[in-house]
């Protein structure tokens, strides 16, 4: 049985990478964790096989997990990142873990081979030590990067073992679908399982605004406010598609929209 951890920042790539591991019975999810000092106490306290770690996270990154808790004692890691492609090339050389996001099955499966074979092995401590070394020169040797934003900015859909990436600028507006978010994108939808509680938290409110408690829209897809003699409040949308507004919502959309009376 090999214990694993999760640390990303986003509820999304853990509850993608959970996913994956599921469909494995060898493989125990010992905790999961959003940030890097839950993650430092999660790894300390639990002393897991392999951890995923995500890079690029607010307040402590991967790198500065790993440099608190000492590359000597930490298990395998198969970092998250968003590294360039130059990185990338110097991590396949060095055969170390990692994985870009987004990613597919394949390439999960493979990063999740290497490391248990490391883990079987023994390598543990080799294998981190140089990864981690590989990282720190390749940000050193790179422009620093740009804060990372605290919003979406793309969301990875799964469908038939296959996983496509819409970017968050090309939603028009997301519904809800029983378990389900329908995240409606230049005339095509794509459903991924989220509350909508959730996504409107991970949406910039400054872009998107929830008009309904099963609709979340993008302000500057709105073209026309609706009002009917019976009472009823709604949006048009620039390509047509009209939505129902929450009458307790509507007073914050027409404030939002600059709308004044």
């Amino acid at each position: 049985m090999i214990r694993v951890a999760i640390i990303d920042d986003e509820p999304l790539a853990r509850q993608r990478i959970e996913d994956l591991l599921a469909k494995d019975p060898s493989v125990s999810i010992i905790g999961t964790a959003a940030n890097g000092n839950d993650a430092v106490e999660l790894i300390r306290d639990e002393h897991p096989d392999l951890v995923f770690l995500d890079v690029q996270m607010p307040g402590m990154t991967g790198l500065q997990v790993v440099e608190t808790i000492g590359a000597e004692a930490m298990p395998a890691t198969i970092f998250v990142t968003a590294f360039d492609q130059f990185a990338l090339k110097a991590f396949d050389v060095a055969a170390v873990d990692y994985l870009v996001k987004p990613f597919d099955d394949d390439r999960f499966a493979q990063a999740f081979r290497r490391a248990r074979r490391a883990i079987e092995l023994e390598e543990t401590q080799k294998m981190t030590q140089r990864l981690l070394s590989l990282m720190q020169s390749s940000e050193s040797a790179a422009p620093p990067a740009a804060p990372k934003s605290e919003y979406l900015d793309r969301i990875s859909v799964e469908s038939r073992g296959q996983i496509r990436v819409v970017p968050v600028d090309r939603i028009d507006y997301i519904t809800a679908s029983g378990p389900y978010a329908e995240l409606h994108a230049a005339g095509r939808t794509f459903a991924i399982r989220e509350r909508m509680q959730t996504l409107e938290e991970k949406l910039d409110p400054g872009v998107f605004f929830r008009i309904h408690r099963s609709v979340i829209v993008r302000l500057d897809r709105i073209d026309t406010l609706l009002h009917s003699a019976g009472g009823d409040y709604g949006v048009r949308l620039k390509d047509g598609t009209e939505l129902s507004v929450s009458r307790n919502r509507r007073e914050e959309l027409e404030q939002r929209l600059g709308v004044t009376r």
